[in-house]
């Protein structure tokens, strides 16, 4: 029996190191997607966006961020108690004592949760992206991971007064997703549209991106990424239950991403007369945002059906807030925000337990907190420092005016 309870703890800690690294890799999938979705002026500046919060993420949820959201939290709480830095490793004695309820390491928790932490700051990054000051985006990054994020995971996959309200998220497409939408969006309304982007007349000038073959490969990453993000969620792997459950969830997860990109392929066909390879990208990209809060409860075809909801909403959701004149380049507000929603709302649909009540409560909480915390955070950082650059470092792009120099030297006349 030791011998098992030993052997089941490193599976199952293995298991949940490599689903982080998977999530990890989804760093690159949005470093990508955005740079192939901005103008080439403008790509060496996301990518340092990127990079760097990455870094950011990792460190201020070390500090800060993973001791508000999970230490010494009281169940149904609505503030965060402080813990001190990371928690000490599980000893063999005590792993073996517990008869198998420890089943992995706390040291692989930590690293699972904190690449969520960096995803929910991606989105922000290409919402934002082409007139925005690159520091003031990376103090919002210190803000955003050390508190916000985490005081929003406390209330409810840390135990506080949303998940005591029964507020179901498997894999955080609340947690996660939403979140990151709310801050995009939060952004978005204090730094303005882009120059050029929308006309006193009422018309709405089209920004193409510099790299679809870029924004491609970033999207198939971020779908790939995308079976840690929702697989690792399942916590462990370690008997045919678990097992089970992991094969299932990373089946539903593709399903979705594949119901979602064909429906909004389909969409922007009837709609705009072509097949729209950016609709085509985000659709699949909503399609994982909605199956993200239940890829496990649903049978397959239900999965594909939330995932073609999905896409249909992301396309009517790009065109909705470019009518409101509301800016986002890579449409991450559509995907995580939109669909977000639609995915906290569909696990009603396929988990008994779920209420729409509770579920609605987690909308209301998550969003009113993270949308209210980030507009403060934004308004104080463009009082004190200015969030926006200059009309001439945007007109000659902020490659060069933010990192000095260009991510295609030999394409863009300086």
């Amino acid at each position: 029996m030791q011998d098992l309870i030993q052997t089941n703890y490193a599976i199952d800690t293995f298991y949940f190191l490599v689903m982080g690294v998977l999530v990890m890799f989804m760093a690159c999938g949005f470093s990508m997607l955005e740079s192939g979705m901005v103008r080439a002026k403008n790509t060496a500046e996301i990518l340092t966006k990127n990079v760097s919060l990455y870094a950011i993420a990792c460190i201020m949820y070390m500090l800060l961020g993973y001791q508000l959201m999970y230490l010494d939290t009281e169940p149904g709480s609505v503030l965060p108690s402080l813990g001190f830095l990371l928690q000490a490793e599980h000893t063999a004695e005590e792993v073996l004592a517990s008869g198998g309820e420890i089943y992995y390491s706390n040291r692989s928790d930590y690293f699972f949760q904190v690449v969520f932490v960096a995803t929910a700051m991606s989105i922000v990054s290409g919402a934002v992206a082409e007139r925005m000051r690159l520091w003031a985006f990376l103090g919002f990054a210190v803000v955003m991971t050390a508190v916000i994020y985490p005081v929003s995971g406390m209330w409810t996959w840390g135990g506080g007064w949303l998940s005591e309200a029964g507020y179901s998220d498997f894999a955080g497409a609340g947690v996660v997703h939403l979140c990151g939408g709310a801050a995009a969006l939060a952004g978005v309304l204090i730094v303005g549209p882009r120059a050029g982007k929308y006309e006193a007349d009422g018309r709405i000038n089209a920004i193409p991106g510099c790299n679809m073959p870029l924004a491609t490969l970033g999207m198939f990453v971020l779908w790939f990424g995308w079976f840690g993000f929702n697989g690792g969620s399942e916590l462990r792997l370690s008997n045919i239950d678990e097992a089970n459950a992991v094969a299932r969830v990373f089946v539903n997860t593709n399903l979705a991403a594949s119901g979602g990109l064909v429906a909004a392929l389909v969409l922007a066909r009837l709609w705009f007369g072509k097949a729209d390879l950016t609709m085509a990208l985000n659709g699949a990209l909503a399609g994982l945002v909605s199956i993200t809060a239940e890829p496990l409860a649903g049978s397959a075809p239900w999965c594909m059906m939330v995932g073609m909801i999905g896409g249909l909403l992301v396309v009517v959701s790009i065109v909705a807030l470019d009518i409101l004149r509301i800016d986002d380049p890579v449409g991450a507000i559509s995907v995580h925000g939109v669909c977000g929603i639609w995915g906290i709302i569909a696990v009603v649909f396929s988990k008994a337990e779920a209420t729409l009540a509770g579920q609605l409560l987690g909308v209301v909480g998550i969003f009113g907190w993270v949308f209210l915390a980030s507009l403060a955070v934004w308004g104080a950082l463009n009082a004190i420092m200015g969030i926006r650059v200059s009309e001439e470092d945007e007109e000659v792009g902020l490659d060069l005016s933010e990192t000095g120099l260009e991510a295609y030297p030999d394409f863009t006349p300086a």
